[in-house]
């Protein structure tokens, strides 16, 4: 996967295009994620135990991959992202890549 749970993102595309948020959760299956405070819908809910008042209840709902990009942490723009092998600890890692300035998006390889 290219986009991971923690990376910041841009959306492209939709009603939020430009928004920027942290990726909640990933769903590499239908190929979607959540993102923090992007493509926010509403439900009307009855009382019920979990709620008891009921009401207008905001959550995030998920947007599809092909419609966000990562921002790489670095140069702080939207970036595509390449792959390249590190040797850590006598094996080799992949680790995902800027293509704008080279630096790495991957924080847990940094730290290891």
């Amino acid at each position: 996967m290219k986009i991971k749970k923690g990376d910041k993102v841009v959306v492209l595309a939709g009603k939020d295009k430009g928004k920027t948020g942290n990726v909640q959760r990933v769903m590499p299956k239908k190929e979607q994620a959540i993102v923090e405070g992007v493509n926010l819908l509403k439900r009307h809910t009855k009382p019920s135990q979990k709620h008891p008042k009921g009401g207008v209840i905001t959550f995030p709902a998920p947007i599809h991959l092909s419609n966000l990009m990562v921002v790489c942490p670095k140069c702080d723009k939207p970036t595509r992202v390449s792959y390249r092998f590190k040797q850590v600890k006598g094996e080799k890692r992949k680790e995902r890549v800027c293509r704008r300035c080279g630096a790495s998006l991957d924080l847990s390889i940094e730290k290891k």
